[in-house]
């Protein structure tokens, strides 16, 4: 049986939100890449987020509503983060 240290969390969760796991030793494997390329893609999503809501605070009066929708794609791309950083640092060694 393969313990949970040997599995890699994958950025994404399944269609009942559990999360997904991939069981492989080749770091090269299709979906290997594709977890790195998606995982790659959530870091540069969360990047943006970040600048447009250090603009969108930097202004005099913000708009609300652009407040409310700055709020929920930090949300958002924060879940994307943690998920990214608990994968990564179960497979330090």
């Amino acid at each position: 049986m393969i313990s949970c240290d040997e599995l890699r969390l994958l950025p994404w969760s399944g269609p009942d939100g559990k999360p997904c796991f991939l069981s492989t030793d080749d770091d090269s494997s299709r979906l290997s890449r594709l977890a790195d390329t998606l995982e790659t893609a959530y870091l540069d999503q969360a990047a943006d987020v970040l600048h447009h809501a250090i603009e969108l605070l930097g202004l005099p009066k913000p708009d609300p509503v652009d407040l409310r929708e700055v709020s929920a794609d930090l949300m958002e791309a924060l879940g994307q983060v943690l998920r990214v950083a608990e994968s990564r640092g179960q497979r330090l060694p």
